[in-house]
């Protein structure tokens, strides 16, 4: 079975008022969907485990919540409600959601969840590129899949990444595309989501 962790009831006392009764309706649906799941904090935010894998995410922002799936970008999307889908504003109903009201039905959560769920059991993951070498140029800018369900879950990180120049986003990603373990790549991710949220660009120590 699954089981909860303290950090999380830390991490949702201390989100705003609004905010509350939005982490625990999802927190406790997550829970209703997948028994087994287990809780965790990374990045700053909760992260909900299961079969060897990361199933989905909450963070709570200072004006709204977000809630999103790791393998958002190996799912099918029918509800049109991850962000990639055909919404409003180009905006996913689950990046800024300000009340209870703004959420799909408990229903479609559940399928997502469960869609989710069947990915990790059948063992999909995120792709991760290869080390980069001087002549992949190409595959060196281009944004990992790991670096951008880290910068969704992180939206003041996100901004910042946006508003960095082209050579200032290459450096964090080829950073993390050099790791030759997925250990050392993991530690390199949230080292950099937590440099990027502070503004900081890869080589700020030496500037």
């Amino acid at each position: 079975m699954g089981t909860k962790n303290p950090r999380a009831d830390t991490y949702i006392y201390e989100a705003a008022p609004f905010a509350q009764p939005i982490l625990d309706h999802l927190r406790a649906l997550v829970h209703q969907t997948c028994p087994e799941t287990t809780e965790a904090i990374k990045w700053g935010h909760l992260f909900f485990e299961y079969a060897g894998g990361n199933l989905c995410m909450l963070a709570a922002f200072k004006h709204h919540c977000a809630f999103g799936f790791w393998l958002e970008s190996k799912m099918d999307d029918p509800d049109n409600i991850l962000k990639r889908g055909k919404v409003k504003n180009g905006e996913s109903p689950l990046a800024g959601i300000t009340s209870l009201k703004d959420l799909p039905s408990n229903k479609i959560l559940k399928q997502y969840i469960q869609k989710a769920m069947s990915l990790l059991e059948s063992g999909v993951k995120l792709s991760r590129p290869k080390p980069a070498t001087r002549t992949a140029t190409a595959a060196a800018t281009k944004l990992p899949p790991d670096l951008t369900a880290a910068l969704k879950a992180n939206k003041k990180a996100g901004e910042f990444f946006s508003s960095f120049s082209p050579s200032a986003k290459k450096e964090y990603i080829e950073w993390l595309t050099e790791a030759k373990t997925e250990a050392t790549r993991d530690k390199r991710l949230a080292t950099a989501i937590e440099w990027i949220a502070e503004g900081k660009t890869r080589h700020w120590k030496y500037k």
